[in-house]
């Protein structure tokens, strides 16, 4: 029996997809002068929160640039500002046109970013040299010089990082980064998918062609594997309904999804399947509430596009191919009636069977056979 391997790959609207092109890892940093460097933050934060304020009068990005130059002198670090700050507007005019009222941000931690450019050495103001065990980071300072740090990854990051800056140094990749003070110093590199996937994705021979579906709840994760007629072949619920429960701790809350929809993705493999598929959450504006407040307060404390990414990153360290399919109607329809009333099946397994349906048309099944 021979296999043939497949790179694992998203398949979603090409809008959908410019959002998965970089990975994030995480490390801590510690800095030469930190001092310098949180002038740097600050001066950034600033930049952030006047054009908050700049953006809701009209202003435009030029007019923006001459505004602000003088705060931050660096065009690419004020770029990266301005973009994140146009970011953080299009969030407060959705929550705005969601709740009826009008929103205002707080900015207050320190943090900075610069964003990558292949023909700058992957990034022109914060660039990282790998050594044995830690990373130089240096920093270029707006109002001269540069600065020098060293970051702290997992051992396991080191030959990702080094492949990164190599191809950084031939101009055939970038790297953002970004500098945050949440509690510690933290840095975070942003690392693109491809490269990322070579050194942790799981090679998986083909399986058998089965699609599975996920339904993801703040109590629950529901998943159904069907094969390219359709048929059920395998449904599995794995709860965590104390997650939900008032005074539990969030993060642990958020431990115990991952952990579960983990364990799913891994079971889903096991038996044979070449494609998971979730809701296309990318395509959801709002929450929907509704009229019992226990769920209300369920759903505002469910980070449920946090649960997606870990799931589509997950699934492709798997090997398996990602579906995003279109939600509307997977919930509340007379197709989704249907489904439940013709397999027996509860609504949010059948919101999983229709996720898995729907993907099953976007796929082609035909490439994943054993030979």
């Amino acid at each position: 029996m021979s296999f043939c391997q497949t790179t694992p790959r998203i398949i979603a609207p090409k809008k959908v997809l410019e959002k998965f092109q970089h990975v994030t890892i995480n490390g801590g940093i510690e800095f030469d002068d930190p001092c310098r460097v949180a002038r740097i933050a600050w001066a950034y934060r600033e930049v952030v929160r006047r054009s908050i304020k700049y953006l809701f009068e009209g202003k435009s990005v030029e007019e923006l640039v001459k505004a602000l130059y003088n705060i931050l002198p660096n065009y690419i670090y004020l770029e990266t500002a301005l973009k994140q700050a146009r970011t953080i507007v299009e969030g407060l005019l959705e929550k705005e046109v969601e709740t009826g009222r009008v929103i205002h941000a707080e900015i207050k931690r320190m943090w900075f970013a610069n964003r990558g450019n292949k023909f700058d050495g992957g990034n022109r103001n914060i660039r990282i040299h790998v050594r044995e065990n830690h990373v130089v980071v240096k920093i270029r300072d707006p109002w001269g010089g540069w600065l020098e740090g060293r970051a702290f990854f997992g051992e396991r990051y080191i030959p990702l990082l080094k492949e990164l800056e190599e191809l950084a140094g031939r101009r055939e990749e970038s790297y953002g980064v970004v500098i945050s003070f949440r509690e510690h110093p933290r840095i975070h590199v942003q690392i693109p998918l491809h490269l990322y996937l070579k050194h942790f994705s799981t090679p998986k021979p083909p399986g058998y062609g089965l699609v599975a579906g996920f339904d993801l709840n703040s109590d629950r994760i529901n998943v159904i594997v069907i094969d390219r007629s359709g048929n059920i072949v395998s449904l599995k619920t794995l709860w965590f309904s104390e997650a939900t429960r008032p005074g539990f701790p969030r993060e642990k809350a958020g431990y115990l999804r991952l952990n579960a929809l983990g364990q799913a993705i891994k079971y889903v493999a096991r038996i044979g399947a070449d494609y998971v598929a979730f809701e296309n959450l990318y395509e959801v504006k709002r929450k929907r509430f509704t009229e019992n407040p226990t769920a209300n307060r369920k759903i505002s404390k469910f980070a449920k596009r946090q649960l997606l990414l870990h799931g589509i990153l997950r699934s492709l360290r798997e090997g398996l191919h990602v579906v995003l399919v279109d939600p509307r109607g997977t919930t509340n329809s007379k197709e989704h009636d249907e489904v439940m009333k013709r397999h027996g099946l509860d609504r949010h397994t059948a919101s999983a069977y229709l996720v898995a349906l729907r993907a099953l048309s976007k796929v082609d099944i035909n490439q994943h056979k054993h030979t």
